[in-house]
């Protein structure tokens, strides 16, 4: 399904998944990579995840189309979710207030460590043996 005409836009991050996310006033459709999102999200929690801003602001009617790279599925339902958050304040600065008081607009800074020398992974180190 294609949605084409006026749309708003936000871009979404979470861990290493990036998520561009356009949002169609008046559609109903939500389409991620080109597949509907039960498709796309087996996990029902990582669609409700994703979904979390249209429930804050409850009676929005829209479509929204999302392309999404990288990451595991969690991390990419997170993207989604800000990107999503992001177009629906870019339609309207009104919903702003809602989303923010409820968390939707905080990108999650939280992402893996990398491995440092010496050691097994970032802080875990071999057993140490006294004797």
């Amino acid at each position: 399904m294609t949605l084409e005409g006026n749309y708003h836009y936000g871009l979404g991050r979470r861990k290493a998944a990036i998520a561009q996310v356009r949002v169609y006033p008046g559609h109903s459709a939500f389409v991620v990579n080109g597949r509907p999102i039960q498709e796309f999200f087996a996990v029902p929690d990582h669609r409700f995840h994703a979904l979390e801003p249209l429930r804050i602001l409850e009676e929005v009617s829209v479509g929204i189309s999302a392309r999404v790279t990288g990451g595991g599925t969690k991390g990419q339902a997170g993207a989604i979710r800000l990107g999503l958050a992001r177009a629906l304040v870019a339609m309207d600065m009104e919903t702003r207030p809602k989303l923010k008081q409820a968390g939707m607009l905080t990108r999650d800074p939280r992402a893996k460590e990398r491995k440092k020398p010496g050691l097994v992974r970032a802080r875990k180190a071999k057993q140490f043996t006294k004797r």
